[in-house]
């Protein structure tokens, strides 16, 4: 059996999508692009998919991955491709490699987002990001299916800051695009680098933090995108790609 690993996107309105919708429509692509699954043993065999780490709905993300089991060979470009084909834009299929090490998700210690607040001063969202880390903890509270759970915010946070194209231009909101660029008030857009911990600490529950320690209140809700995630680099505070090792042990010649 072969696996392969992929990575996948939710832009634009995609990403109001549950990871359920896209369950659904990833298995539709598989049907339609006559992808030879592997399945499970059993009286209702499934087909072998694995997700790993989906984001909440409402956020949109460059950084999405899941593993699939072939019966036969194919080659992981070419299967991207047809896969990418068959799915509505914005759930991208982006990347594609033959699975040649263990524990994939293991390596996904942490997650990098970018949170654009609208409405707000990019001046004001870095003093309320300093305030935030020189805080040795920050309790917020989230309501959970089993009650109301309060718990540190700040622990699991590797890095906040406002985004590198901001840093000493207050008018550059730091998009790659200028589609992006909304006319007629203030943006500030923040860097979010946070560990993948227990409890799961999630862009929505920084903002809460930043709120306690700092009064900001964005006047509208803020867009959440996640842009990686992957193995943490504790010194730079950087996110890298979990591809990187299968794509190093590939044989040559393939």
């Amino acid at each position: 059996m072969q696996r392969i690993r992929l990575r996948y996107t939710k832009r634009g309105r995609l990403r109001f999508t549950s990871h359920r919708d896209f369950q659904r429509a990833f298995e539709r692509a598989l049907r339609r692009s006559a992808v030879p699954m592997a399945y499970s043993a059993g009286f209702t065999p499934h087909p072998k998919v694995s997700y790993a780490n989906a984001a909440p709905t409402g956020v949109a993300s460059e950084a999405e991955y899941l593993e699939i089991g072939l019966a036969d060979f194919r080659d992981p470009a070419a299967l991207r491709a047809l896969l990418d084909e068959s799915l509505p834009i914005g759930l991208d299929i982006i990347d594609a490699v033959e699975v040649h090490t263990p524990n994939f998700v293991e390596r996904l210690e942490a997650s990098e987002w970018q949170i654009r607040l609208d409405g707000v001063e990019p001046a004001e969202a870095a003093r309320a990001a300093e305030k935030f880390l020189a805080a040795e903890e920050v309790e917020v509270s989230r309501q959970t299916k089993n009650g109301l759970r309060v718990f540190d915010a700040r622990g699991a946070v590797a890095a906040l800051e406002l985004a590198e194209a901001q840093v000493g231009d207050g008018n550059d909101t730091g998009t790659e695009s200028a589609a992006d660029v909304r006319q007629g008030g203030p943006c500030a857009i923040l860097r979010l680098v946070v560990r993948h911990a227990t409890p799961a600490v999630r862009p929505d529950d920084v903002l809460s933090g930043l709120r306690v320690t700092a009064d900001l209140a964005p006047p509208v809700p803020a867009e959440v995108t996640r842009l990686a995630q992957g193995p943490l680099d504790e010194e730079t505070g950087t996110v890298t790609d979990p591809l990187a090792l299968d794509r190093a042990a590939a044989p040559t010649g393939r």
